[in-house]
């Protein structure tokens, strides 16, 4: 991949060796090459590649590393393709900044290039009287969070909205929408790569160390791995030493950066992985126009209604807690997406909270995604974790944990927070 130096130690890819021919080989003496680089980020989904984008056009050099044969192929492209308005998270957290922000970016982004986005509305809804405090709480937090165009909505009213609908009350957020999320990624990686920026597919980060008030970071081909199990290592084929590292690796930023030698372990949070699994409904007409949201429940937002441009309905995610996820594994996104038919029989109760006249056997699986989570079973909702060289003291090491809902949503106002704040 990396240029000549580098085909000698792994025969990378033609691709990768174009990515680092542009930047000044040292020779490093020791078997293993050497490349200096501007701008490295290291993960090709959805932040990853705004992140490229912004530092991109803001002049610097800069290298996209990439595990996987594409961009987009973890969270990113399991997920519900929600624009969020910004209801949810507790008031001045990074969740609701960046989502407020990101969500007036996303749209502006979207309708400027035509990337294909609709904004449906959303209705969150109570089922039962007990519900309605939640849901006045609901609109008080997002109202403190900044979105002006929240409106309470009596069950009979909400009802006539949509018709096959059961609650008591609703709140409306006509803010929220849907996207295509591939569309809107290509657009990024069309956008990076027209001003500069090289992305390196099949390629791992695999550790790295502090020398020289600097983070050196340890590079293989994704194939070397793959027959390693577990935490076990493997030689490096490529270090490479930038100006700027931005850990945006997904499902394995955090495992990554245990490996980061000279990074004091006490700034990496514990890791929490969850499941959700998603069911279409079959042969039938959508029965909503809007996007339905129950009451957040432990781990997630609850089994809800999303619809795809093309007019799927789908319901999920559902939250199955997952343990046990080695480095390896996570690097190389080695995961376990299957989706378990017999899962069905926990999304119908729940669906009919909420749609009373949803069919037996409608339901049929899928698909799923895995999120990076921040905080487990029973706790409180963690926020997004973004880290520099004033937490962590290591120079030009940004750290991005957590992120997982509403990423999608926050990812150009998560780019722009982070060009601002450690471009240097």
């Amino acid at each position: 991949m990396f240029s000549k130096a580098f085909r000698k130690a792994g025969e990378f890819a033609t691709s990768t060796a174009n990515a680092i021919a542009r930047r000044n080989l040292v020779s490093s003496g020791g078997g293993v090459s050497t490349e200096t680089a501007d701008v490295v980020v290291i993960g090709a989904g959805v932040v990853g590649l705004a992140v490229a984008q912004e530092f991109a056009l803001k002049g610097r050099d800069v290298l996209v590393v990439e595990a996987a044969s594409t961009f987009g192929t973890g969270t990113s492209s399991r997920n519900s393709e929600v624009i969020h308005a910004g209801i949810y998270y507790p008031p001045q957290s990074l969740k609701a900044v960046l989502c407020v922000r990101g969500r007036e970016l996303l749209y502006k982004y979207c309708s400027d290039r035509g990337i294909p986005h609709k904004q449906l509305g959303k209705l969150i809804v109570a089922t039962r009287v007990s519900e309605i405090s939640k849901l006045e709480q609901i609109l008080k937090r997002g109202i403190e969070n900044g979105v002006e165009d929240l409106r309470m909505a009596e069950g009979s009213l909400a009802m006539e909205m949509e018709p096959e609908l059961h609650c008591v009350k609703a709140l409306l957020s006509p803010s929220s929408g849907i996207v295509d999320s591939h569309a809107f990624m290509l657009s990024l990686v069309g956008e990076a790569e027209n001003f500069g920026t090289t992305i390196s597919y099949n390629t791992v980060v695999i550790g790295g160390q502090v020398e020289d008030n600097s983070l050196h970071l340890q590079v293989s081909e994704s194939k070397n791995l793959e027959n390693h199990a577990g935490e076990s290592t493997t030689q490096p084929q490529l270090v490479i030493i930038p100006k700027i590292v931005i850990n945006s690796a997904g499902l394995s930023a955090l495992h990554l950066a245990k490996r980061f030698q000279g990074l004091n372990h006490r700034f990496i949070p514990a890791s929490y992985f969850a499941r959700g699994c998603y069911f279409t409904l079959s042969n039938t007409k959508s029965p909503f126009s809007h996007l339905i949201y129950p009451i957040p429940e432990d781990g997630g937002l609850g089994v809800h209604v999303t619809l795809d441009l093309n007019g799927q309905v789908k319901f999920g995610p559902d939250v199955e807690w997952i343990d046990d996820v080695d480095d390896i594994s996570s690097f190389l996104n080695r995961l376990d997406y299957s989706v378990n038919s017999d899962r069905s029989s926990r999304f119908y109760p729940e669906i009919r909270k909420y749609f009373p006249n949803l069919r037996d056997g409608s339901l049929e699986p899928g698909y799923s995604g895995i999120r990076p989570k921040l905080s487990g079973r029973g706790q409180l909702a963690a926020d997004f974790v973004i880290q520099g060289e004033n937490i962590h003291g290591i120079p030009g090491l940004v750290n991005l944990f957590g992120i997982e809902s509403p990423g999608l949503t926050s990812s150009l106002a998560i780019a722009e927070y982070i060009v601002s704040k450690f471009a240097g």
